[in-house]
């Protein structure tokens, strides 16, 4: 079996390279757009090659963008015309045996002085992408696009996703003041995110979207609820990363999650903590650390999470724990809270892995 995602590599162009992407991104997105429009005109797919596009790019080049042009006609077609998809944000698209990748750097083809040359442009590329292009099955087409001021590359991969022998199980307890909580059934323990601060951030945009409501300046507050979104979506991709290499440090072969349905209602509320809790995005966090388990062949299964917070873990007695700290009544043991709900999760009953949106 296979995996099917795609890698973002920061690329770290000079500013001959930055005013070359520009250029080559910009004549890409015009030929796609103008053999689209050709398309719409007579009504039917173009029978064009590289030879008959007189742009300034390379023939690799030149081909893909045939193929998202015929691509975007379909779209069209579907819609009868009526919609005609244009592409604006500039973007350039090799094909895989265009491209080679280094630990360092991206050599790529560009259209020069007239004549084609490879240009190596350097780029940060993270270990863990270096290991998954390594083991691709797969290595599909090189997308460059600009985000703001800087580019990046895209590159689709297809990765095994068998399933690695080891039966080591780690418990993982999501939540508001400490976004996750990992522990082995061999006592390893990480605590990842930091919650205090996720709820500033929440709070701070909050609080300036009812400032500008009053104001009435609609666009601005859409901005801020989008600059939100994405800074959320940025952290549950970061947690999710660091809980998967805690994993694969560990060798653990099987993650547990509570299954989320009704875990809005299992969480204690507070004044300050409403538009958190109700913001949050369990339900994303945990799609993320499932997707990039599957990469790493890590199975995750869910857990019924009953009791989870509050059965302790040496005797077994069910306590209400006091704010972060929990402490038996029955047989004195102390340990924090979120803790003890993560190592209550390897032990919890295996339930359907079809958990529901938080």
């Amino acid at each position: 079996m296979a995996q099917s995602l795609t890698i973002k590599i920061k690329l770290l162009p000079t500013k001959k390279e930055t005013e070359l992407l520009k250029s080559s991104s910009l004549r890409y997105i015009e030929t796609v757009n103008f053999l689209v429009s050709e398309m719409v005109a007579e009504q039917k797919i173009t029978k064009k090659t590289s030879k008959d596009v007189a742009v300034s790019l390379n023939s690799a080049v030149k081909n893909q963008a045939i193929r998202d042009a015929k691509s975007v006609f379909k779209r069209a077609k579907k819609t009868k015309f009526q919609i005609v998809p244009v592409l604006k944000k500039p973007v350039i698209i090799w094909n895989n045996q265009n491209f080679t990748v280094t630990p360092t750097s991206i050599c790529m083809p560009f259209v020069i002085d007239g004549r084609s040359k490879k240009l190596s442009m350097k780029a940060l590329i993270e270990q863990r992408d270096l290991n998954l292009l390594a083991i691709a099955t797969k290595i599909g087409t090189l997308r460059i696009t600009c985000k703001g001021n800087k580019w990046i590359a895209q590159i689709a991969l297809e990765v095994p996703t068998e399933l690695t022998p080891s039966t080591k199980v780690m418990g993982v307890d999501l939540g508001i003041k400490v976004p996750a909580v990992c522990v082995t059934d061999e006592h390893e323990v990480k605590f990842v995110g930091n919650g205090r601060m996720n709820k500033y951030v929440r709070r701070y945009h909050n609080a300036r979207r009812k400032k500008l409501g009053k104001a009435k300046k609609q666009n601005a507050i859409k901005k801020s609820r989008d600059k939100e979104q994405r800074w959320m979506k940025d952290q549950d991709h970061k947690i999710s990363r660091e809980i998967i290499d805690f994993a694969m440090k560990h060798n653990v072969g099987v993650i547990r999650l509570e299954q989320l349905s009704g875990i809005r209602q299992q969480t204690r509320k507070s004044r300050k903590n409403n538009h958190s809790l109700s913001n949050w995005s369990f339900y994303r966090l945990a799609q993320y650390i499932k997707y990039k388990a599957n990469v790493a062949g890590i199975k995750v299964e869910n857990v019924n999470p009953a009791y989870t917070s509050q059965r302790c873990p040496q005797c077994g007695h069910h306590n209400h724990a006091l704010d972060r700290r929990y402490t038996c009544s029955n047989c004195g043991a102390r340990e924090h809270r979120d803790l003890v709900g993560a190592w209550n999760i390897i032990f919890a009953p295996v339930i359907d892995g079809n958990s529901q949106s938080a």
